[in-house]
């Protein structure tokens, strides 16, 4: 099927109303036509000048939008064939980034393969026993109810009120209006995104950082810069980016943890640059040494500084309740965005959140000592196994970062999968395509899970290497 130019034009509208550059508005708007099945798969589009001429452009702009979308996996482009939005059946095509790479977690939540030991996503793989007392007292409090419809596009009273007084209990003076309950952290980071990201506008990551954080970026046609270490970080905020983003407890995917001065320098730049600094916390209870270090909000004013949390790595995945702590203007913009998509979340999940919060204490302890078990486990496998792959100590959170001594992660994860093992690749957490000799492994599973993991990735690299790199070689690739 071949799209008309003019009807084409007339679906586009006002494409070009945003800010950023032509072609970037011009990729979002075509992918939103091809999202909403309003060019289906298979279909042709207008050929570059063709489409230059009616949009009263550049063919270079049409060319880079077209580009754009190919490398989303949106279309694709063949000379002598033109270019034609993709097959429907493709996996997973919002998962994958500007560089080509797909990513895993993404690709494997939509597309779990069969009889493969899953290290692509790291959360609790079964809920404990306290979730489920925590849904009882719940329906018990439920059942109370009476003269509430259910619908709190900004959150339950219950539990915005009960995570002011978590956030005050470590330090951040906090109020239920500064607190908006999301779908998860996802749909916060999500939220954020659409609010505070226009196409084009650049937003400042760490590289390498969470790739969900990234997917809901490139969604509103961010573009990155990123910052190898905290003072990078720190120093790019000076050139004004819309956002700033990191994970500085428990950081994913290294482990890491940012120092308390530096949290306080950051802060301070923030306010100095008038950049919002999303501060994602979801790991932050993982921390190994105790009580997790305060937000970076304890250091600095609230109008810059914006915290995104959630119970799914303390708790369990399924448990989709996340949040938003910022200024109360920035909630309110927030709840009638999330309104126009979302009434409001899950009632009782809310209420059992709201429960468990005030026995964080307690789960924290309990799940931090399993971790940091299954950390030391895995990292004496890896040891015995793969002494030639190399990984730093965790802080916190639930992965490692291991660099491989030779090769490309791409190309061994696909090895890998053979051994019934999915791995996430390094380039997936760096927008900028880098760390491509770098794997994240979890070490939430059983000791018995990690060691076959271990031993499955083992016998994955032996097949990868299999002699064909001489020692010579492997001193060049290092």
């Amino acid at each position: 099927m071949r799209a008309n130019s003019e009807q084409l034009v007339a679906r586009l509208g006002r494409w070009s109303s945003g800010r950023g550059p032509l072609y970037l508005l011009l990729a979002v708007r075509l992918r939103a036509l091809i999202d909403d099945g309003e060019l289906p798969p298979d279909t042709l589009l207008p050929p570059d000048r063709v489409l230059a001429r009616w949009l009263a452009v550049g063919r270079g702009t049409v060319v880079a939008a077209y580009d754009q979308l190919q490398q989303e996996g949106k279309v694709v482009r063949r000379q002598g064939s033109g270019t034609r939005v993709c097959a429907a059946d493709l996996p997973a095509t919002r998962g994958i980034a500007p560089s080509g790479v797909v990513n895993p977690l993404l690709l494997h939540l939509l597309s779990p393969p069969d009889g493969v030991t899953l290290l692509t996503c790291a959360a609790p793989d079964e809920p404990p026993p306290a979730l489920i007392e925590a849904y009882q007292a719940a329906a018990a409090r439920l059942a109370r109810v009476r003269h509430d419809i259910g619908y709190h596009p900004a959150g339950h009273p219950t539990l915005r009120e009960a995570l002011a007084s978590y956030y005050r209990a470590r330090g951040v003076p906090t109020a239920a209006g500064q607190i908006l309950v999301t779908n998860g952290a996802q749909q916060a980071l999500t939220l954020l995104a659409n609010l505070l990201v226009s196409p084009g506008d650049t937003v400042l990551t760490e590289a390498p950082t969470y790739p969900g954080a990234l997917e809901s970026f490139r969604d509103a046609a961010a573009l990155f810069r990123t910052a190898a270490d905290a003072g990078e970080f720190c120093a790019a905020l000076a050139d004004r980016p819309a956002v700033g983003y990191t994970v500085p407890t428990g950081h994913n995917p290294t482990g890491a943890v940012m120092p308390a001065l530096t949290r306080r320098r950051l802060a301070a730049l923030a306010g100095e640059h008038d950049v919002p600094v999303i501060d994602d916390e979801v790991p932050a209870e993982l921390f190994f040494a105790g009580e997790p270090p305060p937000p970076l909000a304890y250091y600095g004013t609230a109008e810059q500084l914006i915290t995104v949390g959630s119970l799914s790595k303390l708790v369990w995945g399924g448990l989709r309740v996340g949040w938003i702590r910022a200024a109360p203007p920035l909630i309110s913009r927030l709840a009638r965005l999330r309104a126009v998509h979302d009434l409001g979340g899950d009632v009782l999940a809310q209420l059992a959140s709201a429960w468990l919060l005030s026995r964080v204490d307690e789960l924290r302890r309990e799940r931090t000592a399993l971790l940091r078990r299954r950390h030391d486990h895995l990292r004496a496998e890896l040891a015995g196994r793969l002494p030639d792959w190399t990984s730093g100590p965790a802080l916190g959170g639930q992965t490692i970062w291991v660099r491989l001594p030779y090769g490309d992660a791409d190309a061994f994860a696909q090895v890998a999968l053979r051994h019934r093992v999915a791995v996430a690749p390094g380039r997936s957490f760096d927008p900028s395509g880098g760390h491509g000799d770098h794997l994240r492994l979890p070490f939430l599973f059983s000791e018995e899970t990690l060691t076959e993991s271990v031993a499955r990735l083992a016998a994955a690299w032996h097949d990868y290497d299999g002699g064909r790199h001489p020692h010579t070689l492997r001193a060049l690739v290092v």
